[in-house]
C-alpha cells in the first residue's frame, strides 16, 4: 500500500505552530492544504501578523485558536496537540523545544534548536528521554533536484567524489531586524550548505576555514558578515567550497556542484518557466527565482509531508540528531575561523557522529 494511502487510514495529526512570521505562514499554508493535518493552534505576539493570517486563511472558522506566547501553555497542557511547529525567533526555541517534548508533542524546529551547542544537545536528549520526534529544518534535503542529485553521487555515477561547491545567496536582503535574531550568517545560512554537503559525502569534515567580510554598513554594526568563503576538508580526501552572500542583487542564487573521478553533477539556477527570447541582440531567459519561499516551496511542501509521516510512525525521521549537533559545531568552528584568522581542526573521535 502506498504511504499516502496508508497514512489517510491513520488519525489526522493536530497542530500548534508558534510563530506566523516568513516560515512560520510557508507552513501553515502547507499544513492547511494537507488532509491529514490540522492546525488547533497559532501562537503569535504580532496583532499584525495574526490578523493576516486570521484573514488569509480563516482558520477560525475551522476551530483554530489565536493565542499569544504568554498564553503558551495552553499548547502544551492541550492533549489534543499532537505536534508542534516552532517557526520563532532563534532565542526562543530551545525552551519551545523542551516544553513540548516534556509534554508528549512531537516537534518540528526551524534550524537551529537552540542558541548553543549544549543546548541543541540536551533537545535531541529529550527528544530520546520522552521518545517523542524532533526533526531540525534543513529542507533542501527535500528538494527534489538535490535529493535526485545525491541518489545518483549514492549510485557511483560519478566515482571517486574529489569535489562540492555550493553557492547560496539570498535575495532580497534580509531586514536587519530579521538579522539581529537569526544567529548569524554561519549559524542561520552556512548551517544549510554544511548540512546538504555532510549529506551528500556521509561524513563530516576534518578541518575547516573561513574568511568572510563586510560590505553592508548595517549588517557591521551589528556584528554580523554578509560575505563568506568556506572551505572544508573530509576524511576521505573530498574537498568542499561554500560561497555565501546575504544578497544578490539578480535574484536567489541556489547552485550545487559535485566533481568525481568519472564526472560531475550540477543542480542550480532554477527558474520560474524555461521561456527564452531569441532575438537579433542575443538569447535571453526569465530571471531565476527571487526568493526562497519559491525557490524551495517543493522541498518545503516534501518536508512537511515527511514530517506528518514521521509523526504517524510511517517513516523514520530523515534528519538525526547526531547530524543537527554535527552541522552545529561544524558552523561554530566555520565562525571561529573567520573571527580568529585561523583553520579549525575538528576531532570527532571523543563524540562521533553516527547518522545522518
Amino acid at each position: 500500500m502506498a504511504k499516502t494511502q496508508v497514512g489517510d487510514s491513520l488519525p489526522e495529526v493536530r497542530f500548534a505552530i508558534f510563530g506566523l512570521g516568513r516560515i512560520g505562514t510557508i507552513h501553515l499554508n502547507n499544513l492547511r492544504n494537507n488532509s491529514r493535518a490540522r492546525i488547533l493552534y497559532c501562537v503569535e505576539e504580532s496583532e499584525e501578523a495574526t490578523n493576516f493570517v486570521k484573514k488569509k486563511w480563516r482558520l477560525e472558522e475551522t476551530g483554530t485558536s489565536f493565542i499569544k506566547p504568554s498564553q503558551k501553555d495552553k499548547v502544551f497542557q492541550d492533549e489534543r496537540v499532537d505536534a508542534v511547529l516552532v517557526c520563532t525567533p532563534t532565542f526562543a526555541h530551545e525552551e519551545l523545544v523542551m516544553k513540548s517534548l516534556e509534554s508528549g508533542k512531537a516537534v518540528f524546529c526551524e534550524k537551529p534548536l537552540a542558541l548553543n551547542y549544549e543546548g541543541i544537545k540536551q533537545c535531541i536528549n529529550a527528544a530520546e528521554k520522552y521518545q517523542r520526534p524532533l526533526m531540525c529544518a534543513f529542507n533542501r534535503r527535500f528538494d527534489s533536484g538535490l535529493r535526485s542529485l545525491k541518489e545518483r553521487v549514492d549510485s557511483g555515477e560519478i566515482g571517486k567524489l574529489q569535489m562540492v561547491k555550493t553557492c547560496s545567496r539570498d535575495h532580497p536582503k534580509p531586514p536587519v531586524e530579521y538579522l539581529k535574531i537569526s544567529g548569524g550568517i554561519f549559524h542561520d545560512c552556512a548551517v544549510h550548505d554544511i548540512d546538504y554537503i555532510c549529506w551528500i559525502l556521509g561524513e563530516f569534515p576534518v578541518s575547516v576555514s573561513s574568511f568572510a567580510q563586510n560590505n553592508f554598513e548595517d549588517i557591521k554594526a551589528i556584528g554580523d558578515f554578509d560575505t563568506v568563503s568556506i572551505m572544508m576538508k573530509f576524511p576521505s580526501g573530498a574537498l568542499a567550497v561554500v560561497d555565501l552572500c546575504r544578497h544578490a542583487v539578480y535574484g536567489y542564487d541556489q547552485r550545487v556542484e559535485v566533481f568525481g573521478s568519472n564526472g560531475m553533477l550540477t543542480n542550480g539556477d532554477e527558474r520560474p518557466n524555461e521561456l527564452k527570447a531569441h532575438t537579433a541582440k542575443g538569447t535571453t531567459s526569465v530571471p531565476i527565482f527571487g526568493a526562497f519561499s519559491a525557490r524551495y516551496r517543493e522541498s518545503y511542501q516534501n518536508e512537511m509531508e515527511h514530517f506528518i509521516n514521521v509523526v504517524q510512525g510511517i517513516e523514520e525521521c530523515g534528519v538525526a540528531g547526531s547530524s543537527i549537533l554535527a552541522v552545529s559545531k561544524i558552523a561554530s568552528a566555520l565562525e571561529e575561523s573567520a573571527r580568529q584568522g585561523k583553520t579549525v581542526t575538528l576531532d570527532w573521535n571523543t563524540n562521533v557522529p553516527n547518522g545522518f
